[in-house]
């Protein structure tokens, strides 16, 4: 979103009531920094209620990525306000306010495939995901900080911050809330030629697949993970 949100009570209750009419389950979380939301049900009820919540010109720029379960992967309905969508800590650090510099998905993979991004750097690619996640899946050679909780990554990023140099660094996560608040917070640490994988693991598996990606994505849902397709996988 282009400018910090404005939260209501009457944006939260409409926004609840028009899910609960639709019969969708899941989160949607509000921050002042945006929106972010995790629901499911019948395809032509979310698609509906996507086109409800872009006709409001906040939201107007949403791009949900879509995938596909044999069960609703969510026990009921929660709207909550929060003060980060993903506590970092660090409130000066608001995507709303000036964006992450980013990468698609198709560039990602030709870089990786290459070896090197266009202008000839190596490309090194940051996990901003939490340690158990990482087990789940990652790009190869992902580097990996073993993260107890997001907020745990700027300490992490200020130690380690020489394995950054010399290279672009594609800061990834699960949906692109993490990667971008990362990114951002690189950059202004003084890390040179960092960007955010647009969209995350889902839309990269969306657009390009598997290719470069060992394992699967933990998803936070009874799903527990999707396959390149996003296809349901079951760990247990």
């Amino acid at each position: 979103m282009k400018s910090i949100l404005n939260i209501s009570a009457a944006l939260r209750e409409s926004i609840r009531s028009q899910a609960q009419a639709r019969s969708l389950k899941g989160t949607v979380l509000l921050a002042k920094e945006g929106i972010n939301l995790f629901v499911a049900g019948p395809a032509d009820e979310v698609r509906g209620f996507v086109r409800w919540l872009r006709s409001d010109a906040r939201f107007a720029a949403l791009a949900p990525k879509e995938s596909w379960s044999s069960e609703v992967p969510f026990g009921k309905l929660l709207v909550k306000v929060k003060g980060e969508i993903i506590r970092m800590n660090h409130p000066t650090i608001r995507p709303a306010a000036a964006r992450a510099a980013a990468v698609d998905a198709t560039t990602l993979a030709r870089w990786l495939d290459a070896g090197h991004d266009d202008a000839g750097r190596r490309v090194v690619m940051l996990d901003t995901r939490n340690a158990f996640e990482v087990e789940q899946g990652r790009f190869h050679g992902a580097i990996d900080w073993q993260l107890k909780k997001f907020s745990d990554l700027p300490a992490a990023a200020l130690d380690h911050r020489a394995d950054l140099e010399g290279a672009t660094v594609v800061s990834y996560c699960t949906g692109g809330i993490r990667c971008e608040k990362a990114a951002i917070y690189l950059a202004e640490a003084g890390v040179a030629n960092v960007m955010q994988l647009d969209g995350g693991i889902l839309k990269y598996f969306e657009d390009v697949g598997g290719r470069h990606f060992d394992g699967e994505c933990f998803v936070f849902d009874a799903r527990e993970a999707v396959d390149a397709s996003l296809a349901e996988v079951t760990t247990s």
